[in-house]
């Protein structure tokens, strides 16, 4: 796969200089870049290498002096990452899975396969389940009874979508994915140590042997248009009601979504965070990578959760928070900055007691 250096500006919508006739086969750091390739040099870090770079063509920040770099083509973007992600599915080769059904995938009868999908090897489609148009399943990949996928869906090895799941068009799910499984609700028949520890606020917990009852999900997931799940993401069904992913909506990996969470359209989910079950997140949400959301709460349009934040609480829209319990950046900023002065003012504190005493005479 190989492109001109004019059709790929023109694909991606951007200005070229230079020789627009040089093939193109892949992209690489400046570094490490060969003949044929694109060094990616948006960062000033990166321009330094390029001059003992073997690349004859970099993408670089539209402004930038090229020509003192030995280059004899460039790629000029305004938003640079914004052009690498065009650039990098322009020469995205994939996952290479076999067209057509495997004659190792097993496909109940009753299931409904549209025309031009692809499935691997030791896939199972189960009885009602659907798959959409141009669709393609690698190996491995385990469809519940009854589960819609819409068309352009690309399901890596290994994921498994349990029972009753509805998903909309071009959804991508990355290995290893687990949607539909049974949320995490256990009851006991008289009040748990954590009910009393909650409504007594830690005072009171328990002190005799608990035995826990399952809930039963009997909701399922409904998935938007355009949604991803990374790598090793679950999403829990729902109890009653669907668990519900807006459309738009991306999880990295290792994302937990619990039971009867509902989540606004564009939402950005990074590795490790979690959402507790029964919890809303607004349109555009982003909760950084091991952010947590407890249970049942609301978290508005436009919210942005930093790295390893605990919302514990409402959080209104547009608010960008920050800590354990989560409040927002600028007061954590200031109570951070604060407990770092403490130490001396311990000390400061000591010295004035000192003094105080020794004009007491008490010392």
């Amino acid at each position: 796969m190989s492109y001109t250096v004019e059709e790929i500006a023109n694909g991606l919508g951007l200005p070229f200089e230079g020789a627009g006739d040089i093939k193109i086969s892949g992209v690489a750091e400046p570094a490490e870049a060969d003949v044929d390739h694109i060094a990616l040099a948006m960062k000033p870090d990166f321009l330094a290498d390029l001059g003992n770079s073997k690349a004859r063509v970099a993408m670089v920040a539209a402004g930038t002096d090229w020509q003192s770099f030995g280059l004899q083509a460039v790629l000029l973007a305004s938003r640079p990452r914004f052009a690498l992600s065009g650039l990098s599915a322009a020469l995205d080769q994939g996952a290479e899975y076999p067209k057509g059904i495997s004659q190792l995938a097993d496909i109940h009868p009753e299931a409904e396969i549209d025309g031009d999908v692809s499935i691997g090897p030791f896939s199972v489609v189960a009885r009602g389940a659907r798959i959409g148009s141009g669709s393609v399943l690698g190996p491995q990949v385990y469809v519940g009874c009854g589960t819609v996928i819409g068309p352009d869906a690309l399901i890596h090895a290994g994921v498994r979508i349990a029972h009753n799941v509805t998903i909309g068009a071009r959804f991508v799910a990355q290995i290893g994915a687990a949607i539909g499984g049974d949320g995490f609700s256990f009851v006991t028949p008289e009040p748990s140590g954590v009910e009393v520890a909650r409504q007594t606020l830690g005072k009171v917990g328990s002190d005799h042997e608990q035995v826990w009852a399952r809930i039963h999900s009997l909701g399922g997931v409904t998935i938007g248009d355009d949604v991803e799940i990374g790598a090793n993401s679950s999403i829990d069904r729902g109890t009653v009601r669907d668990t519900r992913i807006g459309s738009g909506t991306k999880l990295d990996s290792l994302v937990q979504v619990g039971h009867n969470v509902v989540t606004g359209a564009n939402c950005l989910l990074c590795a490790q965070a979690g959402v507790a079950g029964s919890t809303i997140l607004g349109r555009n949400v982003v909760i950084g990578g091991q952010a947590g959301v407890s249970d049942n709460v609301t978290i508005g349009d436009n919210v942005i959760l930093t790295g390893a934040t605990k919302a514990l609480s409402k959080v209104p829209a547009g608010r960008v928070m920050m800590g354990y319990p989560a409040v927002a950046m600028e007061t954590h900023m200031e109570i951070y900055k604060s407990s770092r002065r403490l130490p001396r003012l311990f000390r400061e504190v000591a010295s004035l007691q000192k003094a105080i005493s020794k004009l007491a005479g008490t010392e």
